[in-house]
């Protein structure tokens, strides 16, 4: 491969180091300003639905109206950018990687970074749909507080908490956490040539990390999905258990933790 060759591919890839750090940034960015929801962001850790509320103040409150296909459309969009947010950290190695086996692969060929990164996000744009339709459901039923946006249901909240714990530990977390935990094993296994073969391995990557993580989306029902302190959280968990050597021990850990947590609230 000439130097000049070379020094394309190597500032593509810082080029794409950035891109990505800028996009994780503007999501943050966004979620914080709050992500146009006309409502403050709250940082908490405790489930943020669950305090006695005012009898007086829930008098006050307005019924729940349906909602608007503008609504929808908002709460999808700020689902996607939070897995933008929560997700992409993790994910960028993987994806730097993909552009280096490329140019590694052949000097003619540009790293169709924008191609994996567009199919990763596009799984988790249909995860952030199947999120927005839940709420939308969840929204219109009393065990959901609107406000907080969050289960104001114990029995909900403990039952989310549980389920996650259990999914954790299961065989099925750490059949998808392998994937993840390994890029260059996953490259070799699934790739592909070209902008298209870019694309549906970032869909398959993203299909493998919905799988390891969609448990861990949903406790944010439970700590309320504007909730920055579960945000956050989930956020540092999620890279601890795909970055780390002992990551396994991490979410093993984790799902034992959600199961106490549950169990507290339930008896509590």
């Amino acid at each position: 491969m000439s130097p000049a060759v070379e020094a394309v591919l190597a500032r593509h890839r810082l080029w794409s180091a950035v891109a990505l750090a800028a996009l994780v940034l503007l999501a943050w960015g966004w979620l914080l300003t709050g992500a146009g929801m006309d409502m403050a962001p709250m940082a908490s850790l405790a489930p943020s639905g669950l305090e006695t509320p005012d009898p007086m103040m829930a008098m006050m409150m307005p019924a729940a109206e349906p909602w608007t296909a503008a609504q929808f459309a908002l709460t999808l969009a700020m689902w996607w950018v939070m897995m933008v947010a929560m997700m992409l950290p993790s994910a960028a190695p993987v994806m730097l990687l993909h552009a280096r086996v490329v140019s590694n692969r052949t000097a003619a060929a540009r790293p169709a970074t924008e191609a994996f990164l567009l199919g990763y996000l596009l799984v988790w744009g249909l995860f952030s749909l199947l999120a927005t339709t839940a709420q939308w459901r969840l929204d219109a039923t009393a065990s959901f507080s609107p406000m907080a946006m969050a289960a104001s249901s114990r029995g909900l909240a403990a039952a989310l908490l549980i389920a996650a714990g259990v999914y954790q530990i299961s065989p099925w977390k750490d059949a998808c956490l392998r994937q993840c935990r390994n890029p260059a094993q996953f490259l070799s296994r699934h790739y592909r040539p070209g902008w298209t073969g870019a694309l549906r391995m970032g869909m398959v990557h993203g299909a493998w990390c919905v799988g390891c993580c969609w448990m861990l989306m949903a406790l944010l029902f439970a700590g309320g999905i504007m909730n920055l302190a579960w945000i956050a959280l989930l956020t540092l968990l999620v890279a601890l258990e795909k970055l780390l050597p002992w990551g396994r021990a991490v979410s093993i850990a984790a799902g034992l933790g959600c199961i106490l947590w549950g169990w507290a609230i339930l008896v509590g």
